[in-house]
């Protein structure tokens, strides 16, 4: 639905001849205090059964969709739950944009956002699997390849399946270094170099937004986090929560974790997302990032020269309640304000909009009792009302239903996943050159197998036992130690120990013991102690996401392991407990270094 030129009942903001500066300019114009309070917010949104606009979302505290869109005049949006028929989304989009056209004043269009989508993780906090579209490996299995023009491909892929859905911001990447081992967080990350991280941003921003001067309608603005790096969470644990609140440097790395924004800035990102910790023992002020005027306006501002739009991070306003489980806002440092005197800090800080709320009417309480001046607000909303329009989305809110299903999940892009799956696998050891398996034909070995699903076995003729000491042969798919945490969403973080409990490593030694050959492909999403498996197993692989027939190409040599490590990886929990947070490659002695990788044609007893 293209614009067309204006005539007696259309406004100058809808006529695109004119240049967006003149177009922004009008429309700010028209705008009521409400409106433009409206725009200061970011919230998730759902949809409803086939398509439709939904109801009440009950576990995510979220009111009716026509709620948000009418009465609270919001128009940035998270979509959050899985996506399985790219039609149907499509649908459902095009549903939400007439909707605004009917049913606002100003009919300013929806941007709809997502957490990444691509990958294999699960946490509805934080990323959703692929489902339909295509999956490709963790950042970290990215990094692994050190292959920018990968990352490139990778990012422009995505693109091309937001773009299909409606979906105009990514919320991501995510370039917190992996400094802190215990952090939940990681498997996002592009692991613990900053110079490496720096060339992947710089690769994956071009991908979703094209070269630095380029970006526009076929683009999807990309929204960098945590800034200035949220990896050094004190004794690892997360700032989602109030007993990770505190971030830490101990090394006096601050700047370190810097180093990838400087390179996101650079490279041209639209947005950025701060994050929720506090910084304890710098020269900054002891408060979340969000509400830090020194990190926001001081440095990120002033000192990085970023102007794009600066989004919270989630809830740092309101309590709420996120399947079940109470959770606090995240206001570190501000927990006595009022949320009237929160919302004033996070505008005075220098942030654009409240990622995670819906509270327009303290904006609007703001302004009318003279502490916040509307033209604050409009330094935001002019931002934000550019994005709108550099993205095209006001001369062409709708997506093409029937395209969607051919390029969401398109077979080339499936392909160049699944590729990626395959070649970013690491191998760590390999003795006596026990990989790749030779699988005969005929009185072949016997496997026992783990973590490989039922159905990629037969179809590979591969003859099965269901006990190790009958097999000749073990693949043991395994996950990376975590220690599980209680509520219904703190339970997605894995965090905690980075080893096995006993009870899990006698079950392994005896497994060890039982069978000849044990193959072990490990999934890292933090960087485990391996030592013991590293010890035992006649082969250790480790993967950053992927699916059991990529595991098994890489194990019978139909693909070539080509991964590095993005990180160290630790010999002990002690090593990890004693390392400073902050600084990179602290353990003492780790099996394991940055970048270790062997080939099939090294040599290995």
């Amino acid at each position: 639905m293209a614009a067309t030129a204006p005539s007696a009942d259309k406004f100058l903001y809808q006529d695109s001849s004119l240049s967006i500066e003149e177009r922004v300019l009008d429309l700010l114009g028209r705008m009521t205090i409400q409106e433009k309070a409206g725009q200061l917010f970011h919230n998730m949104i759902s949809m409803g059964p086939e398509g439709s606009l939904a109801e009440e979302n009950q576990d995510f505290g979220l009111p009716s969709t026509t709620d948000l869109v009418e009465d609270k005049l919001m128009s940035h949006f998270n979509l959050i739950g899985p996506i399985h028929d790219p039609t149907v989304v499509a649908t459902w989009h095009n549903t939400l944009q007439q909707h605004v056209l009917e049913h606002t004043r100003l009919g300013i269009p929806i941007t709809l956002s997502s957490d990444p989508r691509n990958h294999f993780v699960e946490n509805v906090g934080t990323a959703f699997n692929a489902g339909c579209l295509s999956q490709w490996p963790e950042p970290l299995g990215l990094a692994a390849l050190r292959d920018m023009a990968l990352i490139e491909r990778f990012a422009d892929c995505a693109r091309q399946e937001y773009m299909a859905l409606g979906l105009r911001v990514a919320l991501h990447p995510q370039i917190d270094l992996a400094t802190e081992y215990r952090w939940a967080r990681i498997s996002a990350t592009f692991g613990e170099d900053a110079e490496l991280t720096g060339d992947c941003v710089e690769a994956y921003v071009r991908g979703f937004q094209g070269p630095p001067g380029e970006f526009g309608s076929k683009s999807v603005s990309t929204m960098t986090k945590h800034f200035p790096g949220g990896g050094p969470q004190m004794n690892g644990e997360d700032a989602h929560f109030e007993y990770g609140k505190e971030q830490i440097y101990p090394g006096d790395q601050f700047e370190y974790h810097l180093k990838p924004f400087r390179r996101a800035v650079k490279a041209g990102t639209r947005q950025m997302m701060p994050y929720y910790g506090l910084p304890k023992d710098t020269e900054y002020e002891e408060v979340g990032f969000g509400l830090n005027k020194q990190i926001i306006t001081g440095l990120l501002k002033n000192q990085l020269g970023f102007q794009g739009i600066v989004c919270t991070d989630w809830g740092l306003i309101t309590d709420a309640s996120i399947l079940g489980q109470n959770m606090p806002a995240r206001a570190w440092g501000c927990e006595d304000l009022t949320e009237l005197e929160r919302i004033k800090k996070v505008l005075d800080a220098g942030c654009d909009q409240f990622g995670g709320e819906m509270r327009p009417e303290l904006v609007v309480q703001l302004v009318t009792e003279g502490k916040i001046s509307e033209d604050r607000l409009d330094e935001s909303v002019r931002k934000l009302l550019t994005e709108k329009f550099m993205l095209g989305l006001f001369d062409q809110p709708f997506v093409d239903v029937e395209a969607a299903a051919s390029i969401v999940g398109k077979q080339q892009f499936i392909d160049w996943g699944e590729d990626a799956q395959r070649r970013s696998f690491t191998l760590l050891t390999n003795k006596e050159n026990v990989l790749p398996l030779q699988k005969s034909n005929n009185n072949g070995p016997k496997f026992y197998l783990e973590g490989i699903k039922a159905e990629t076995a037969h179809a590979r003729n591969l003859d099965v036992v269901t006990a190790p000491d009958e097999a000749d042969i073990a693949i043991l798919r395994l996950r990376c130690p975590y220690e599980p945490r209680s509520g219904g969403f703190e339970a997605f973080f894995h965090a905690g120990s980075l080893e096995y409990a006993e009870e899990v490593s006698a079950r392994l030694d005896s497994i060890f013991e039982a069978v000849p050959i044990v193959i072990v492909d490990m999934y890292l999403d933090r960087p485990g102690v391996l030592t013991q498996i590293a010890e035992q197993a006649s082969a250790l692989l480790v993967d950053y996401g992927s699916s059991s027939d990529a595991c098994l190409d890489v194990v019978f040599g139909h693909t070539a392991p080509e991964g590095r490590l993005p990180f160290d990886l630790p010999r002990s929990m002690s090593a990890v407990e004693n390392s400073r947070e902050d600084v990179p490659f602290d353990t003492e002695d780790p099996v394991f270094r940055f970048g270790h990788g062997l080939h099939y044609d090294q040599q290995q007893v």
